[in-house]
């Protein structure tokens, strides 16, 4: 009887809860979507493996701007290029709004949040890495002797098949920690590698279909068992590493000289301890660190690997050695300066982002207030999915959308173009010094396949390349 009467009035909740949702519904013109399940909203009709294949195909019934239901959280996707530039161009003042993330932020303590804080600290972090050279001339130097080492190591393979995937990812990390603490790491420092390991089981787990539900349902995650345990208790030793080089800095800082990210925020840190609003403390300090080195480390390196499985697929595309050859030579290391005189790289490696479309359903964006768009009303609180997948493989702006095409940022010339709707979320050093790059037939990790799988292993928050060994033949 107690079972009954249990059963019955959690009927009747969610029953009362569904009827409030539709009404709520009916005070807004939101955009129409498919009929939604009470308390699992729309979940059971996405694909678990890839929900933005599911979303691309229900735009086709319910138009570019369509409502989900996410769980209980409302969603409203954005498809196609149109749409997301009208909302995050025309009316970019909008759509600023960041959605949160529940377990980046149970990671990070920050994630993408709103607000004078996120501000601060975001103004803060860019101003910081411009001065070290991010994205200028600065950085050059870093990337520079980084390559060399990753040439190094490929070339210690001796022709032997490897999995490039510990290389890539001790070189982009390299140059992250560069910037955040000032220091590199050997290729065969265990503690570093075993580092990037959680790195990278970080990422995978949120594109795993259990990474969705923590972020769907973070409560109800947090009691039940599952892999999200274990991700955490990892990301606590990523946290030590980190509050270790943190007091190795402060040990020896010279607020007169700053050689990286840490200083400078240690140097902030001191001359705001004494105001009680500021968001410059310790905490603050060790999780936005975090932030940048999860979120650098692993995209930039799964780019590179599928660049490499690319070339590999298209071996005709290494005909960009020659025009490497003919700009730079084989012997000096490229700058960055030289891009603009290789058109065909720069647009292969354009176009390999777009292929590879890494993160398919954009980072989310949040409505701040009630937004009017295209006639319908988003009201505050809603989660807003501009789904890049749809602008990066639409049939109206690329000529071979879902195959590897550099012409897609050539002109008739020859010339580098940009293309508007490339919204992606350089290893020509590797052509430089290595001709052929190939599979290994018998050693391969596509599960005896002769050929390169360019679909991704795994795909949800982000589209994670396939692991692979490869051969790396130096140029004679």
């Amino acid at each position: 009887m107690e079972l009954s009467a249990s059963l019955i009035l959690a009927a009747l909740i969610i029953a009362l809860l569904w009827l409030l949702s539709r009404r709520n519904r009916k005070h807004v013109s939101l955009p129409r979507g498919p009929s939604v399940l009470p308390v699992i909203g729309n979940l059971l009709q996405l694909d678990r493996r890839a929900p933005f294949r599911t979303m691309l195909k229900l735009s086709e019934s319910h138009g570019p701007v369509m409502t989900l239901y996410l769980g209980p959280q409302r969603a409203v996707v954005l498809v196609g290029y149109d749409a997301v530039k009208e909302a995050l161009v025309d009316q970019a003042d909008d759509f600023t709004g960041r959605g949160p993330i529940p377990f980046i932020i149970k990671v990070t303590k920050l994630g993408l949040c709103n607000g004078e804080r996120w501000r601060q600290l975001r103004r803060f972090t860019l101003t910081t890495l411009r001065d070290f050279g991010m994205g200028r001339k600065g950085i050059e130097e870093w990337i520079q002797q980084e390559s060399h080492h990753l040439v190094e190591r490929i070339e210690s393979t001796k022709g032997r098949p490897f999995d490039p995937t510990d290389f890539l990812s001790c070189t982009v990390s390299n140059v992250i920690c560069c910037l955040v603490f000032g220091q590199r790491f050997s290729y065969d420092d265990d503690h570093f590698l075993s580092l990037l390991k959680i790195i990278a089981a970080t990422l995978t787990f949120s594109s795993s279909p259990y990474g969705q539900l923590y972020n769907i349902f973070p409560r109800l995650m947090d009691r039940l068992p599952g892999p999200q345990h274990d991700v955490l208790a990892n990301i606590d030793k990523l946290k030590e590493f980190i509050m270790k080089k943190i007091q190795e800095h402060q040990d020896m800082l010279d607020p007169s000289s700053h050689r990286d990210f840490i200083e400078c925020f240690l140097t902030r840190l001191s001359e705001e301890k004494h105001m009680p609003t500021t968001e410059f403390h310790y905490e603050n300090l060790v999780n936005t660190v975090l932030n940048l080195y999860l979120a650098g480390t692993e995209t930039t390196s799964s780019t590179l690997r599928f660049a490499l499985s690319v070339l590999i697929k298209y071996p005709k595309i290494q005909n960009m050695q020659q025009e490497i050859d003919n700009v730079i030579g084989q012997e000096r290391c490229p700058h960055m300066e030289d891009r603009k005189s290789l058109p065909f790289t720069d647009a292969a490696f354009h176009d390999i982002q777009r292929l590879m479309d890494i993160v398919p359903m954009s980072i989310p964006h949040y409505a701040l207030k009630d937004v009017s768009f295209r006639g319908y009303t988003i009201p505050k609180g809603t989660i807003i999915i501009p789904l890049l997948h749809s602008v990066l493989k639409g049939d109206k702006e690329w000529e071979t959308p879902w195959s590897f095409n550099p012409q897609h940022f050539l002109d008739q010339n020859g010339n580098f173009k940009k293309n508007p709707a490339f919204i992606p979320f350089s290893a020509a050093k590797i052509c430089q010094q290595f001709t052929a790059v190939e599979t290994i037939r018998a050693l391969n990790l596509y599960g005896g396949k002769d050929s390169v799988d360019l679909s991704p292993e795994q795909s949800s928050f982000a589209n994670m390349p396939r692991k692979y060994m490869i051969i790396a033949t130096p140029r004679l």
